[in-house]
């Protein structure tokens, strides 16, 4: 009998050692946007990569919406540490991987399907083989933020000229410093949440943000006038950490790659209605919006790129070959 107990013993540790080993895996994804898809382009690309993944394969997907796990410097280094595995991320990439920094140069897309025709094709892949190899984070797909527009309380703007004065608050970001600069503005990096009272109190002028973080946050009725020149296209990193990936069945990784692309493709499409509605809105509830000429546009552009430029490449260094990289693909992708 002690010897049938023991056997059935055995039989149960091998049993349950098998169940562990083939025990389907857990993806915890972290991100600091809302939860809800239909206002959240984060939210929204994590939830429908949560519903394909867990649908086509036996993995759970956790989630971590609105900074749960932390701010985007911690989600992605968690990433690289591995104690989560992937990370939904904008600017922080480029602290991990500076070439990802030549997406910030201004006045670089003039669309966000030329944006997307860029990201999506050679070049894409080819800084997300770069940041790969920098960061141990595997690109899977790119959703988006959106284009930044200056707002401010002072008067108009349909020209750099018109700029000459106004403090914009920035982010603590060299490259946006350089960039209004360029443009003959005052840059005052603030923090995020110290914008309203600045605004209020008058001490800047004036702001740069997507139209729907401008609407979302009120920051329409604290401006009187927005000019929709997009001097930034913020891409979206959706990243995983490259070892766990790689852990993967072949099955495994094709799913999550596919449903990465699907996600990358519904926040875009969240940051475009949103964007959308946002300028009506504005518009409705009293603010001036300007929608620059292409004679416009080419001012902005001719003053603050070079500026940028001439930063990032000494920022670069080796790297900055990435600048003429970028340029090329922007003009294939535009003719």
């Amino acid at each position: 009998m002690k010897k049938i107990i023991a056997a059935l013993g055995l039989v149960s540790a091998v049993a349950l050692s098998a169940s562990a080993v083939s025990a389907a895996p857990t993806i915890k994804l972290g991100h600091v946007d809302g939860a809800e898809w239909q206002t959240s382009k984060k939210g929204a690309a994590g939830i429908i990569f949560k519903n394909i993944v867990e649908g086509e394969t036996g993995i759970k997907v956790e989630l971590f919406p609105a900074k749960a796990l932390g701010n985007e410097g911690e989600l992605i280094q968690q990433a690289q540490e591995g104690t989560t595995h992937m990370a939904i991320v904008s600017g922080a990439m480029a602290k991990l991987c500076k070439a990802a920094d030549v997406l910030n140069i201004p006045y670089t897309f003039s669309s966000p399907t030329i944006a997307w025709d860029v990201l999506d094709g050679r070049f894409g892949s080819e800084l997300a083989e770069h940041c790969l190899k920098q960061t141990g984070l595997r690109t899977l797909a790119y959703g988006e933020t959106g284009f930044r527009n200056f707002t401010n309380n002072v008067r108009e703007i349909r020209s750099p000229a018109d700029m000459k004065g106004l403090k914009f608050r920035v982010q603590p970001i060299p490259l946006y410093v350089e960039m209004v600069k360029g443009l003959g503005g005052e840059p005052t990096p603030i923090a995020w949440s110290e914008l309203p009272n600045a605004l209020t109190t008058g001490v800047v002028d004036g702001q740069e943000n997507p139209v729907g973080t401008i609407y979302n946050n009120n920051l329409h009725k604290l401006q009187k006038y927005m000019v929709l020149d997009g001097h930034v296209y913020a891409a979206d990193f959706i990243v995983i950490n490259d070892d766990f990936f790689q852990s993967l069945s072949e099955n495994e990784q094709a799913i999550v790659s596919k449903a990465a692309r699907i996600a990358g493709t519904m926040g875009r499409a969240i940051q475009q209605f949103n964007t959308a509605e946002g300028v009506t809105k504005v518009v409705a509830e009293g603010m001036k919006v300007h929608s620059p000429t292409a004679a416009e546009m080419a001012q902005f552009k001719k003053l603050a790129q070079p500026a940028v430029k001439r930063w990032l490449a000494e920022e670069l260094g080796s790297d900055a070959g990435w600048i003429q990289k970028l340029d090329a693909a922007v003009a294939e992708a535009s003719r």
